[in-house]
């Protein structure tokens, strides 16, 4: 598995740099990238590859729940740990229920750090697995169409003309030029 971009959110900067320090150590897949509040999280995904993200659960403004559902709207499938030394069944079950990949409890030691070291890696594994999945179906259902279109056309101007629309229509084509540029190739 290749570097693994993680982005920390806890409002306690000291425990930031320690954690983020542990984690590193833990596995040096790990880049970890710190915010020191939801808003400044929610800034960093806006301009940052992130693979991963763990978050506390109380903090001023946005709480880790509630992060978690902003994130949600922009990121439905990026891995979310809530990593909190507030932890009871109740914010387990509202982390879950809102999206969270996974839920641990701060302690004291490395072995916390460890089994959180080993869960980032295993969410970002699946999640990079998902996502090649999720790719290959596309370009699988593109294929198809496009061989579709080349049984069924009747003219070298209808194939033309088909294949440049699937393909202008397809991901991740649809909203660029090249849907513009159609007419252009028919001619």
């Amino acid at each position: 598995m290749s570097s693994i971009a993680v982005l920390h959110v806890d409002d306690e900067p000291n425990f930031l740099d320690v954690a983020t320090e542990i984690l590193e150590q833990q596995s040096s897949k790990l880049n970890v990238i710190t915010a020191a509040s939801a808003a400044e999280a929610l800034d960093c995904l806006a301009t940052t590859r992130v693979d991963c993200l763990i978050s506390d659960y109380r903090m001023p403004g946005k709480d880790g729940i509630e992060l978690l559902k902003a994130v949600r709207e922009e990121f439905p499938d990026l891995p979310f740990i809530l990593f909190t030394g507030e932890g009871s069944e109740a914010v387990a079950s509202d982390a879950i229920a809102a999206g969270a990949t996974d839920y641990l409890r701060k302690g004291h030691g490395t072995e916390r750090y460890e089994l959180l070291a080993n869960r980032i890696e295993n969410a970002v594994e699946q999640y990079r697995t998902n996502q090649r999945a999720a790719e290959l179906e596309r370009v699988r259902a593109l294929v198809s169409s496009i061989d579709q279109a080349l049984i069924r056309a009747s003219s070298l101007s209808e194939i033309k003309t088909r294949v440049c629309e699937i393909i202008s229509d397809s991901e991740p084509y649809r909203h660029s030029s090249l849907a513009n540029t159609t007419d252009n190739i028919q001619n």
